[in-house]
């Protein structure tokens, strides 16, 4: 059974790093680009977090291209390459999140913006939190929007919990492989410090996006947060019957509404 275990463990991992970007893209669509300068309309740069196993340029660039066009500086990292280049997200959530960090300087930097707003996507939905509670980011980000973020953890649908069962079957998404796999499953010792004390930092404004039919982070109710602050929003609440799976929440035209529409 533990080996039955491990291929179920292996598998879900491989269909997250299959599906996390159809690519390593090269910069395009307008964003990327370090001689662009926030216009008075759009005065805050946007940087984005991509997923577990994904790049920026690939993650975003359906949102990249979207936000490029209604006239925001956008930049997309990638961050937490442990594992082999154009591959993040796998190093310690700590680590990216410094990184991160380092990254929204370098952007407040070459723009001159007082601020950047930052739009995260599954482990990039709950990364920049880190930075905000940690590392001096809450007062370098005034909005940050999350698509399907892990921040109670997730059980993936059930896989999670089933792998409690047999120690040891959960050392193959690390093995140092994956850093990040296991600090991203429901009551994680890492999602349990994030949280003591407060979900939501000062000063930043969140809006969390989900869809029903994310089979990835689950349950949704996972990704909601509670502050003074939030708009936690449901897809399907004003879209009845829409299938939005966890990776098209970062390409689907509603969801991408959803996003411009939060940081307009």
């Amino acid at each position: 059974m533990n080996r039955v275990v491990r291929r179920i463990l292996a598998l879900s991992a491989a269909g997250l790093m299959f599906t996390a970007v159809p690519a390593t893209a090269a910069p395009s669509g307008g964003f990327n680009d370090w001689s662009c300068r926030p216009a008075a309309a759009h005065p805050r740069p946007v940087v984005t977090a991509h997923g577990l196993f994904g790049n920026g340029p690939g993650n975003f660039l359906a949102i990249g291209p979207a936000l490029a066009a209604k006239g925001y500086c956008v930049f997309t990292p990638t961050y937490g390459q442990s594992v082999l280049p154009g591959i993040g997200g796998t190093d310690y959530v700590q680590n990216s999140a410094k990184e991160f960090g380092g990254y929204v300087d370098k952007v407040l930097a070459e723009t001159g913006a007082a601020k950047v707003d930052v739009v995260g996507h599954s482990e990039g939905g709950i990364m920049p939190r880190y930075y905000l509670k940690n590392y001096g980011g809450a007062a370098k980000v005034n909005h940050f929007v999350a698509l399907a973020p892990p921040n109670h953890g997730t059980t993936m649908s059930g896989i999670a919990e089933l792998a409690k069962l047999f120690p040891g079957a959960a050392e193959l998404l690390v093995g140092g492989l994956c850093k990040a796999c296991l600090q991203l499953i429901r009551d994680s010792d890492f999602v349990r410090e994030l949280n003591a004390g407060g979900e939501t930092q000062p000063g930043v404004r969140y809006t969390v996006i989900v869809s029903t039919t994310d089979f990835l982070v689950t349950p949704i109710s996972t990704s909601f947060l509670t502050g003074p602050d939030v708009r936690n929003i449901v897809i399907q609440d004003e879209h009845p019957g829409v299938f939005v799976g966890h990776i098209g929440l970062a390409y689907d035209s509603i969801s991408i509404g959803y996003v411009t529409a939060a940081l307009a």
